[in-house]
């Protein structure tokens, strides 16, 4: 992640994404907020996103998208509650990210079946490295 505003664009989206469901969980903000330390954006700033509707800056690389569609897919276990809305905007936004859609199911049934929906990234990366062959 290279500039600030590609940061902040990451993090709109899984603001948009936590609340596809029609509200905003403790732990959903919670999640959102660590995101936000790890990728160096203040508190004020933070907050601030979720009054702000800005245009998406596209992902670069695979690796990154990858990375993006599994943050959204933590985001959307953090609350405990899976809904049916949140499984379909993650599909949608896998597919608008080019991620191969049955990476992407396996992907979530993998998260799904796991105690924390915590998966390994080398079984992350090798299930999406396995559709390109």
């Amino acid at each position: 992640m290279d500039t600030y505003e590609e940061k902040r664009s990451l993090l709109l989206e899984m603001i948009a994404f936590s609340t596809v469901d029609g509200q905003l969980h403790k732990r959903e903000y919670e999640f959102l907020f660590i995101v936000a330390n790890e990728l160096n954006i203040e508190k004020g700033g933070f907050n601030d996103l979720f009054h702000q509707e800005l245009p998406k800056l596209p992902i670069r690389t695979e690796f990154q998208r990858i990375q993006q569609f599994y943050r959204l897919a933590l985001l959307m276990h953090s609350d405990g509650v899976l809904h049916k809305k949140e499984a379909v905007a993650i599909q949608q936004i896998a597919i608008d990210m080019g991620l191969n859609p049955e990476a992407t199911k396996r992907i979530l049934k993998l998260m799904k079946e796991a105690p924390n929906a915590i998966i390994n990234a080398e079984v992350l990366l090798n299930v999406f490295q396995e559709q390109q062959n």
